[in-house]
């Protein structure tokens, strides 16, 4: 056993007092559908089935190393993939492996922040796993997220011709890292701007978008790690056609093009989480983006599918972990 604070706490599963005042109470959403959730003695969620939507769509990713806000990351990454294949995110399953010596204050940190942001986006905490643990020195935090779907969309769907429509700005994730992470490294913003950069990781949530065109979209995805230029690789190569990209129309924030000038990066590839890019067809473009607007989402057609001879000219790095290690590195020389 390890003393933190009043309380004694065994490594391995949570006792039941703990369990249900740092977990279990933190569920989401309340859904009609989730027949049995999280509990004492529950092996298992039991989830009633709608017949009008026949497809279940399935994600997981984890977060590692936990830091403030990683409880709403954690939904969001998932939340969006689900999405991105046209189903609405519904129901949540959480693994958290937690160092000893954190204890269960950061527990209940981590699972009120899922819990808001689930409850916030009609998503219901089905269930997970919780353990303290001697074995690691970070956290780690596993979801899983489920969500019914009417219609399957795939990359194996997309034709020559198709319309690439996109949302949100390129970059917006990995700016929104390095201004709460890093602010150093953005000299070239006052700080009003950076505060603006920071309030972007409220806009990572690709949901109500993909919501709007998983009616005309044959396939839809979020650009993380790589960003938009990872994205499109990972399409044109899975897909084997080219893409004819218009550059010039890719949304990009005037701050972070200031700070890829400043740092020497190339915002189209530094991860975000936040961008949607969606493949729809050239007749049901117009009415695509019509849609959006009526949601106040801004969109840009930045592209179309061309035949296997068209070429792209990218390639899958990841450039916020070289800004980062650029930042160590500045910092060993200084001291």
């Amino acid at each position: 056993m390890e003393e933190m604070g009043e309380e004694k706490v065994l490594l391995g599963k949570l006792p039941p007092d703990l369990l249900s005042r740092s977990v279990l109470r933190w569920t989401g959403a309340a859904r009609d559908d989730v027949l049995v959730g999280g509990g004492l003695g529950e092996d298992a969620a039991l989830i009633r089935w709608a017949k009008d939507n026949p497809y279940l769509v399935v994600a997981s990713d984890p977060i590692t190393g936990a830091s403030d806000g990683a409880g709403r990351l954690l939904v969001h990454v998932n939340a969006n993939d689900v999405a991105c294949k046209g189903a609405d995110p519904a129901w949540l399953i959480v693994t958290l492996i937690i160092p000893a010596g954190s204890g269960t204050d950061l527990v209940e940190t981590i699972m009120r922040e899922i819990h808001e942001t689930c409850a916030g986006m009609g998503i219901a905490v089905a269930g997970g796993h919780t353990e303290l643990t001697d074995r690691y020195d970070r956290p780690v935090l596993v979801g899983t997220m489920l969500g019914p779907a009417r219609r399957p969309l795939g990359v194996d769907r997309i034709r020559e011709g198709d319309i690439l429509i996109v949302t949100g700005h390129a970059g917006l994730e990995g700016m929104s890292i390095l201004a709460h992470d890093r602010p150093d490294l953005l000299f070239c913003l006052t700080p009003a701007e950076q505060e603006e950069v920071r309030s972007w990781s409220r806009d990572l949530s690709v949901v109500p978008a993909a919501r709007v065109l998983r009616d005309f979209a044959r396939y839809m995805h979020d650009p993380t790690e790589g960003g938009l230029e990872g994205a499109l690789l990972e399409v044109r190569r899975a897909r084997g056609l080219g893409i004819a990209l218009n550059r010039g129309a890719i949304p990009l924030s005037p701050l972070t093009r200031r700070a890829a000038e400043a740092l020497g990066f190339d915002p189209l590839h530094l991860i975000s989480s936040g961008m949607l890019l969606a493949v729809v067809p050239q007749e049901q473009a117009e009415a695509a983006q019509g849609a959006l607007a009526q949601k106040n989402v801004a969109s840009k057609v930045i592209g179309r599918f061309e035949g296997p001879a068209a070429s792209l000219d990218a390639d899958m790095h990841e450039e916020l972990w070289d800004i980062l290690a650029r930042g160590r590195q500045t910092l060993s020389r200084r001291e």
